[in-house]
């Protein structure tokens, strides 16, 4: 048994976070199909007998990763004032050339295609991403609107970061945010519907 093993041990907590940070970057990295419990228990610094004793199944541990990345905010912020310019700025920041990985896209990517992972991306991204841009929004039909301006999110940072597009690409952060937040206005303003 390894000290990290060994510290654990007497620390539950610790050792289920251990395995959950990890499992959250096998699945970002791998998707759901590939990521596998033996690696997600390397990387946490335990056994794969472990995953099980605290998740249940990798099934468990796959939906609580993806909860844990679409928490926190990315694109939608919490803020209503100005949201689909904040918002569109975000984006085109995040997806710009220099940008890091949208980590909770990616992972979203990676494993959608598996129909055990569906389910509770679709859980993941409605509870947390979905409520969040569907609370800022005044008015009927917020959930569709919301859920439709996630796909122009997820549209643009697929075909800006994931395949390349040349034009989209190669765009200026401020011209992309502009044309974005015009798209947006509509979905986020209550005369929407």
């Amino acid at each position: 048994m390894s000290a990290v093993q060994a510290g654990r041990k007497r620390d539950g907590a610790a050792t289920r976070e251990a395995i959950l940070a990890a499992a959250v970057v096998e699945f970002t990295e791998h998707g759901y199909a590939r990521a596998g419990v033996r690696q997600i228990a390397e990387r946490a610094g335990v056994t794969a007998m472990m995953i099980n004793r605290y998740f249940g199944s990798k099934e468990r541990l796959f939906a609580e990763a993806v909860d844990r990345a679409f928490k926190p905010p990315t694109v939608v912020g919490e803020e209503r004032r100005e949201l689909s310019r904040a918002m569109a700025h975000t984006l085109a920041e995040r997806t710009g050339t220099d940008s890091e990985d949208l980590d909770p896209f990616l992972l979203m990517l990676r494993s959608v295609s598996d129909p055990e992972a569906t389910d509770a991306l679709r859980k993941g991204v409605e509870a947390h991403v979905g409520a969040r841009l569907a609370g800022l929004l005044a008015g009927p039909g917020a959930e569709v609107r919301a859920q439709l301006g996630l796909a122009l999110v997820a549209g643009t940072w697929l075909m800006r970061t994931v395949v390349g597009t040349t034009a989209l690409a190669a765009a200026d952060d401020d011209e992309v945010a502009e044309l974005l937040a015009a798209m947006l206005e509509p979905l986020t303003q209550e005369s929407a519907t």
